[in-house]
């Protein structure tokens, strides 16, 4: 038992090298797109999760994977993609977060923004160079589907918002 932990938590230090192409600062680890890791007598299956059902960065992610494992020894890898449940801002790491503001996107705010934001209110995002609080929303969507686009009206420097899901 404590053999298969070591193992677990090696392949789980494998996935911590694989970036989200789209975000390079977030492993898929921090992302929280890796639902499971299951080792049997066939081989190694890694279950992920997309941010968004469309997501055109899981095929690059699942290849990224399966080359990382199969660099590291581990054969007969497979990597399926999981729907249910779907994945939510609450699965980024709070390392995550962090890396995201150094890296210049503004994380997830409250978790009720996303329902406000069907009645028109905007979240308060604070941007990510200065920390000011006022800012505006330029675009909902931003470089990728999961993003928005803002400005900061105290700097002036416009900065991706990754938008809060649940």
């Amino acid at each position: 038992m404590e053999n298969q932990m070591q193992n677990d938590h090696h392949i789980w230090q494998i996935l911590e090298s694989v970036h989200d192409p789209e975000i390079p600062v977030l492993s898929v680890v921090d992302l929280g797109v890796v639902r499971s890791i299951e080792q049997n007598e066939t081989g190694l299956e890694i279950k992920i999760t997309p941010t968004y059902s469309g997501c055109p960065a899981m095929d690059t992610i699942a290849m990224d994977i399966r080359t990382a494992l199969e660099q590291a020894g581990y054969t007969a890898v497979k990597v399926n993609l999981v729907l249910q449940p779907a994945w939510t801002t609450d699965w980024l790491s709070e390392a995550g977060k962090q890396k995201l503001l150094a890296y210049g996107i503004a994380p997830p705010v409250e978790p009720l923004s996303s329902t406000k934001a069907l009645f028109g209110a905007e979240p308060i995002v604070s941007c990510p160079q200065c920390g000011s609080q006022h800012t505006t929303m330029l675009s909902r969507f931003g470089s990728t589907a999961c993003k928005a686009l803002y400005r900061c009206e105290e700097c002036l420097e416009p900065f991706d918002y990754f938008k809060c899901l649940r």
